[in-house]
């Protein structure tokens, strides 16, 4: 594909998106500024039928970014992140950017090693967490430099009836009791949020407001190494893109409500559920996690008009929505990230709900969306669409990202735009390897193996990284393999990604058995791997061969144990 401005995809864009957006002269706290400012009562956040307005939510900021400041916070800290979706997470993040400070997400469903990992590497110093992770986060606290930990009571958060309810003596109320809450040791030093932000007063107005070029988020990503690295995002990275997905949808400021059951801390639902959203001055209903059952009451209480998801969600949502009896009329366009969108997962989508589903691209690098398939009767299901955009592509020789591949050639995805990030936190080897400077741009290497069709398309065909996406969620192979090989049972493993169903990939370790071992159950493996890894990276699927297939350097060739368990079978 040619890279320059002729850009041959642009005759395929939806009608009235611009080929370009302006480049960003304000943080992304301006806004929430905005927001406040015009819509003043409209609902902003939505959980369980808790509202908050846009007024309240920008004075609830202020206070919060007053509390963070009393902690010590200043300019250019990182803080730490380490909640579910609530009405909490939206505060908090949006507070810690108003300090002009760096926002470090992080999965609440961690184990402390991973959290270590990442709370040692960004030199966070305060975190500020769901209180059924803080045991996890100080387990994980002495080898790094937090100096505070704040719990969070997901409960706050719900409406006052289902706070009252949450008492009652009834197994229900229990299980709900403690799906949201846990134990906070009570000598561990660990203040409360609530009470943080119940004493702190506003900002000083004259406070200064952070920079477009501050960073404003390090997101960690395996990139293609399986080791997480912080990808440092500053505010531009963050604002072009919410303006580049404004661009795409033509969704008016005010006007739109947007289901927010992708986590924050990915992302993907970070961009499009958070600080698009907010951008757009949406209504924002929250779920702490994707539950059919909770959407499809939501959507009679308060309709959906845009909802972003991966496949999963929307096969699942479009399968009980008419047995449910619930109309999912109201919502008019959908995006659909993190693996491949099936042709036929679109087409009973829109049949369900009259609306569009289209499929974007991108990586935690891109901010993170890069490309998107136009929300139009162009579109074109089972593609990763077209750049966005501001945003140009190539497609090149994966051994030479310098040279371009003819038309219709399978090659490398390179991206380049505004939303492409600086680099990784404290890591320039990794950084020199992933981004590229030629013919005066900086280009991004993908890892992604595609081919361009015709209007511009492009298709995913093949990944020359390794990562495994199931359910959403990106599995590095050396991290479950590096755990797995301490098995006493094991001597040697791969860790590779087969078809799953709805969850786009499974993942399935393939072991070679320790002298004297005969055998082992695919159960003890899950055990053994709970102890440091991830639930949704943990083995499905167990296989045991002879022998690991090996290049002549030695390299487990994890594609031919990817393609021996697939004629396997099993």
């Amino acid at each position: 594909m040619q890279h320059d401005d002729a850009r041959p995809w642009l005759p395929s864009y939806a009608p009235g998106v611009p080929a370009d957006v302006e480049p960003p002269t304000e943080p992304v706290t301006a806004s929430l500024a905005r927001a406040a400012a015009q819509h003043p009562s409209r609902v902003a956040v939505d959980l369980f039928g808790a509202v908050t307005t846009y007024a309240d939510l920008a004075r609830r900021v202020e206070r919060a970014a007053a509390a963070l400041h009393g902690l010590g916070v200043r300019h250019g800290d990182r803080v730490a992140l380490v909640l579910p979706n609530c009405t909490s997470h939206v505060v908090a993040f949006y507070a810690v950017l108003r300090l002009g400070a760096v926002v470090v997400e992080h999965n609440p469903t961690y184990t402390a090693s991973e959290l270590e990992h990442q709370l040692h590497d960004s030199g966070a110093v305060v975190a500020v967490v769901w209180e059924k992770a803080v045991p996890a986060v100080l387990t994980a606290r002495p080898r790094t430099a937090l100096r505070t930990v704040v719990a969070v009571d997901l409960s706050a958060d719900l409406p006052l009836a289902k706070r009252l309810a949450m008492r009652l003596p009834v197994a229900a109320a229990r299980r709900t009791r403690d799906a949201m809450r846990g134990p906070v040791p009570p000598d561990a030093g660990v203040l409360r949020w609530g009470r943080l932000l119940a004493a702190a007063g506003p900002l000083p107005a004259g406070h200064p407001s952070p920079g477009v070029d501050d960073v404003a988020l390090l997101q960690y990503t395996g990139g293609t190494t399986g080791t997480p690295k912080g990808a440092v995002l500053r505010h531009r990275h963050l604002a072009v893109n919410a303006a580049q997905g404004q661009a795409w949808t033509g969704h008016a400021d005010g006007t739109e409500t947007v289901y927010a059951a992708l986590p924050f801390f990915h992302a993907f639902g970070l961009m499009l559920c958070l600080t698009y959203a907010v951008r757009i001055a949406a209504t924002v209903v929250v779920f702490p996690r994707f539950d059919v059952d909770a959407v499809l009451a939501a959507q009679r209480r308060r309709p959906a008009t845009f909802v972003p998801g991966v496949p999963p969600m929307f096969e699942r949502l479009a399968a009980a929505a008419p047995g449910a009896g619930a109309d999912l009329t109201s919502i008019r366009t959908a995006i659909s990230g993190a693996m491949a969108l099936p042709v036929e997962t679109a087409r009973a989508w829109e049949e369900v709900t009259g609306g569009l589903l289209v499929e974007g691209y991108g990586m935690t690098e891109t901010s993170p969306v890069a490309l998107g398939s136009p929300l139009s009767p162009a579109r074109r299901p089972g593609t990763l669409g077209l750049p966005f955009p501001s945003t140009r592509v190539r497609v090149t020789d994966p051994e030479d990202p310098t040279r371009d591949v003819g038309p219709g050639e399978r090659g490398e995805l390179l991206v380049s735009g505004p939303q492409v990030f600086d680099g990784y936190w404290q890591r320039p080897e990794d950084t020199a390897a992933v981004l590229l400077e030629h013919d005066g741009r900086t280009w991004l290497r993908t890892g992604d193996v595609v081919v361009v069709e015709d209007g511009g398309f492009v298709r995913l065909v093949d990944r020359l990284k390794e990562v495994i996406i199931t359910g959403g969620f990106n599995v590095y192979p050396s991290q479950v393999e590096d755990h797995l090989r301490l098995m006493p049972e094991i001597a040697d493993v791969a860790v590779v990604g087969v078809p799953g169903g709805d969850l786009g990939e499974k993942v399935v370790a393939a072991i070679v058995l320790a002298e004297g071992a005969t055998r082992v159950e695919l159960a003890a493996v899950r055990a053994w791997s709970a102890q440091r890894l991830a639930r949704y990276a943990l083995p499905r699927q167990l296989v045991v061969l002879p022998e690991l297939p090996r290049s002549q350097i030695g390299k487990v060739l994890r594609r031919v144990v990817r393609q021996q368990v697939i004629d396997r079978g099993e």
